[in-house]
């Protein structure tokens, strides 16, 4: 870099990414830095076992980022990187061959859910009427009313539902009660809950909608072309290059980190004590296991139609999901947690290579978890998928505890970067008016402990980069972010924020 950096991003997750992204496209020099020896973070992809087959890492299947203003801006897809959504968004295989299936298609759900079929679309179809709001409700700092009160009111109420013992009563076949409890269970916790009947509510209805996704190729192609952009506008990446103090990094005009609290107060000696206390009652949450097999064949689920499906949970019944989830979420490990499943070449053949192909699996765990994933997923899955064990290849599991050196963010393996309580997903990571900021002028959070939560959105990453362009920069209109733009690396020879300067008078 030509000169020393105006911002400094440390961390290349999503949220890092977005904000280098939108602080580049500001005109400021950006300087990207990431412990790994690759970039993306929860978005990076490895050849574990065959040099043809690409396994995600962290996060696969992508429903929050085709909703995402941020990434909908970026236009993925005009760049090359392609949202493939299944016909069947997510599958709930029960015992005894039974399954319950959420179709992209609303009318196709409601039809093979019977009895619940009714009243599915009357849960579904008033959040897909109003999705554009309760997108934006929900991928917001949380500081401020909702713009469209109807989106409000629709989710609220659907949610004070959902989120209670009165989900029980809401559906009267267990599979209409599985398949949105399953959905709830990725808020990682206690089962039910206000902060999962959110979770269920926003994720099932895009299910409905933009679907869950896998992106071709892999997860990381959405790391690249954040990267590439952030290159085409000068901004630098410096890998393997762990920052611990922030001392090392100079005196840019803006720091954005891309950590969660205890990440935060491990590098920033200068935070006040008071401010040290309340980031150390931040909570963690429950942990991820994952497994990522090599197998031969499709999974050979007992029901053949969970086999068109791109994510599959496995939980068994509502009660047994709300049991245990709750049992996980207060530290007790259990022989069958709730496990995803994801089969990435259902939606994209490409990535089964000479009669092979990844599966991904994640089981919940307490925090800090030391087991081995593999035995335990594989035994859940064979309970719905007989044989499945007989098509695997290869395998390789990372406990909760090794998830953390893994990605310093996953606190335990908490791979949501703090625990999704109703109180903690809006005040997150402190009580304060702006999320991102911190005690110490120019430093920000922008990592997904900051609102709008866990999610690959790269929406915490924007905000916190639009609070840092108003605060040090006093720009206050949003940089283009589409393909189309002009690139507005600051010139050599003269300072990138007098390109900043002459940027907000174009604007």
């Amino acid at each position: 870099m030509a000169s020393d950096p105006d911002v400094v991003v440390v961390g290349t997750g999503p949220n890092g990414l977005a904000a280098g992204v939108t602080m580049a496209r500001a005109g400021l020099r950006v300087a990207m830095y990431e412990q790994a020896r690759s970039i993306g973070g929860g978005l990076r992809g490895e050849s574990l076992f065959d040099s043809d087959i690409t396994h995600d890492i962290c996060a696969a299947v992508h429903p929050m980022a085709v909703a995402s203003p941020f990434l909908r801006a970026f236009d993925l897809a005009a760049r090359g990187v392609k949202a493939l959504a299944p016909d069947v968004s997510y599958a709930h295989p029960l015992d005894g061959g039974r399954a319950a299936l959420a179709h992209r298609g609303l009318e196709e759900t409601c039809a093979g859910l019977g009895p619940d079929g009714p009243r599915w679309r009357r849960l579904m179809e008033p959040l897909l009427e109003h999705s554009a709001g309760v997108v934006g409700m929900v991928l917001s700092p949380q500081r401020a009313v909702p713009d469209d009160l109807a989106a409000a009111s629709a989710f609220a109420r659907r949610a004070l539902t959902h989120g209670t013992r009165l989900a029980a009563a809401g559906f009267r076949t267990e599979e209409a009660r599985a398949l949105l409890t399953g959905v709830a269970a990725h808020a990682v916790g206690p089962l039910p809950s206000l902060a999962s009947g959110a979770v269920a509510l926003l994720l099932g209805h895009l299910a409905h909608s933009g679907g869950w996704p896998v992106l071709r190729g892999g997860s990381a192609r959405m790391a690249e072309a954040l990267a590439d952009d952030i290159r085409a506008h000068g901004g630098e990446f410096h890998t393997g290059r762990r920052i611990t103090d922030l001392r090392e990094l100079g005196r840019p005009k803006a720091v954005l980190l891309d950590l969660t609290p205890k990440g935060l107060a491990s590098v920033a000696p200068g935070l006040p004590a008071g401010y040290r206390r309340r980031l150390a009652r931040f909570r963690y949450g429950p942990g991820a296991a994952k497994a990522d097999f090599l197998v031969s064949g499709p999974v050979p689920w007992a029901d053949p139609a969970v086999g068109r499906a791109g994510t599959v949970h496995l939980g068994g019944t509502q009660a047994e999901m709300w049991r245990q989830e709750t049992r996980t979420a207060h530290g007790t490990a259990t022989d069958e947690p709730f496990v995803l499943v994801v089969d990435p070449a259902v939606a994209d053949p490409g990535r089964a290579v000479s009669g092979k192909r990844p599966v991904w699996a994640y089981a919940h765990v307490p925090n800090g978890d030391r087991r081995d994933a593999v035995e335990l997923v594989r035994a859940r899955i064979e309970r719905y998928a007989p044989g499945f064990s007989d098509t695997v290849l290869a395998q390789r599991g990372i406990s909760a505890h090794e998830y953390e050196n893994h990605n310093p963010n996953y606190v335990g393996g908490d791979i949501g970067a703090g625990a999704m309580t109703l109180v903690q997903s809006v005040l997150r990571p402190t009580a304060r008016l702006d999320p991102y900021t911190t005690p110490l002028r120019g430093v920000y959070l922008c990592s997904a402990s900051t609102p709008p939560g866990p999610g690959v959105h790269g929406m915490s990453g924007y905000l916190a980069a639009r609070s840092a362009l108003r605060r040090e920069f006093g720009v206050r209109k949003a940089p283009p972010l589409g393909p189309e733009s002009i690139p507005r690396a600051a010139p050599k020879g003269r300072s990138a924020i007098r390109a900043a300067a002459d940027y907000r008078k174009v604007t």
